[in-house]
């Protein structure tokens, strides 16, 4: 089932009914759990069973680690928890991959193999839960936590429906806590929760699917080498696209769940207003962001143990990154021009933050650590942190490339096209696709830019009842002319 279809608005009002019944606590948690299955199983039920099995298994040994003090003990049912979680994430979402790099690999030293090909079927959301699941027993086992002492509010915190199938990614601390007490939407929670939805749908709807999908899929599926404008409009479609889409799910998810008097983490804050990657990766997937610097980077050693290690570890973070979106290799080459740039911008602070110590030291400390750090080359050419801002945005657009071509071929060609590197390239976009996607993307930054120090609510709050009015009327109407499908969000393949 997905936010966009009619089923899921008939389904979310029966759920908000319910839920604001005089039931007891219980029973409407109850509720709320058989509603998420119901929720998940409109996909394929039969994946139902590992969702289960990844509940029970995470919710025992999660108790058992907690209070296992034998370190040996302790350790095997640490890898218990992660061979079952990640045990079938690689089976399902990257048993074909291996299986395929395998099959080259032997052919390229002489053997003839060539296996039967595998049916395997990606369960929706599997990515998601399995890190949702991970985090607690790691959590388990470092203490950091205590157990849920409910199996009522742990399958609840694994399954709750709005964010099950593609984040935000949350924490037990965040999510669990909100189950032990009785929760419903007040007025302002309800209002608000309403607004988020119908802007969500409004962002996936009619910006993402109407306005920018089928230009950029002519685009990343065209066979042949394209004029400039046409390539670069394409990544631009796609780029506005993948956003819209993405944060709309996450408007979606937030607002459902405020409407029901739960919170979840903000999963994306304006990302295309950042300045440097290091500020995108705090505004873009901010919930799978923290999740791999928690989880991945700062065990792996972080920044502890020198510059060369530190570099290292943020390679692996963003190549195992890029991996976690798709069994690919082009997935794993966005991630690694991600972890290319952030050793760059590194490199430029690590270097001003020596010239300002050596100025300091000097000088008795004129310059400050806190200021914007803009290496002293770059700032003849900027002046501004707008300009960092878009050339933020315009590296951000090549990694795309990447991420939405299904080969290195069609990568290369498209970047090739892009870059003036072709001659005669094809004209596939008609002149009113070009000013669409001219309109959004404008917008898209100028709104980023205005809005990347402030908070939606905040603003809402702020303006007029009839502005408000005006604004959500709009949208609703928008949406009830654009709704003629009720296509996937772009990371339910995830």
């Amino acid at each position: 089932m997905v936010f966009n279809s009619y089923t899921f608005i008939v389904f979310f009002i029966v759920v908000v009914i319910l839920h604001h019944l005089p039931f007891s606590w219980k029973l409407k948690k109850i509720n709320l759990l058989l509603a998420s299955y119901v929720f998940y199983a409109a996909w394929n039920p039969i994946f139902i069973l590992l969702l289960w099995l990844s509940t029970l298994v995470d919710f025992f040994v999660g108790r058992l680690l907690y209070n296992e003090n034998n370190l040996i003990r302790k350790k095997l049912l640490l890898i218990i928890s992660l061979v079952g979680n990640l045990g079938m994430l690689c089976f399902f979402k990257y048993g074909g991959f291996l299986l395929d790099n395998f099959v080259f690999f032997v052919n390229q030293i002489g053997f003839d193999y060539h296996p039967a090909e595998p049916n395997i079927i990606l369960p929706a959301g599997i990515s998601f839960y399995t890190f949702t699941t991970l985090c607690y027993t790691i959590d388990m086992y470092r203490k950091e936590s205590k157990p849920v002492k409910s199996l009522l509010d742990f399958s609840l915190f694994v399954t709750f429906f709005p964010h099950l199938v593609a984040g935000p990614i949350v924490r037990p601390p965040q999510l669990v806590p909100q189950f032990e007490n009785p929760h419903t939407a007040s007025r302002k929670q309800m209002i608000q929760g309403l607004f988020l939805l119908s802007l969500g749908l409004f962002m996936k709807v009619v910006l993402a699917d109407s306005m920018l999908a089928e230009s950029a899929k002519t685009v990343f599926g065209a066979s042949q080498v394209l004029a400039t404008l046409d390539a670069w409009m394409g990544v631009l479609a796609f780029s506005g696209q993948i956003f819209f889409d993405f944060a709309g799910y996450s408007t979606c998810a937030i607002g459902v769940a405020s409407c029901l008097g739960f919170s979840l983490p903000e999963n994306f804050i304006y990302p295309y207003a950042a300045i440097g990657f290091s500020d995108f990766w705090r505004r873009w997937h901010i919930t799978l962001s923290k999740w791999l610097r928690d989880y991945l980077y700062i065990p792996l050693g972080g920044n502890r143990n020198g510059t060369f290690k530190t570099y290292v570890n943020l390679m692996i973070t963003m190549l195992l990154g890029g991996l976690w979106h798709g069994a690919n290799w082009t997935f794993v080459v966005w991630g690694a021009l991600h972890g290319f740039y952030l050793w760059i911008e590194k490199m430029i602070v690590d270097f001003r933050y020596k010239k300002i110590n050596r100025i300091e030291n000097q000088e008795s400390g004129i310059a400050s650590k806190n200021e914007i750090v803009i290496p002293g080359f770059i700032s003849k050419f900027f002046t501004n942190k707008i300009f960092l801002a878009l050339l933020t945005y315009f590296l951000v657009n090549v990694t795309w490339v990447f991420f939405r071509a299904t080969d290195f071929s069609s990568a290369w060609r498209l970047l090739a096209s892009m870059f003036l590197l072709v001659p005669q390239g094809a004209v596939l976009l008609s002149h009113l696709s070009i000013l669409k996607i001219t309109i959004i993307t404008l917008g898209t930054l100028i709104v980023h830019w205005i809005m990347r120090s402030r908070n939606l609510l905040v603003e809402f709050e702020k303006m007029h009842w009839l502005t408000v009015g005006i604004i959500w009327s709009i949208m609703l109407l928008l949406l009830i002319i654009c709704q003629e499908s009720s296509s996937s969000f772009i990371y339910f393949q995830f």
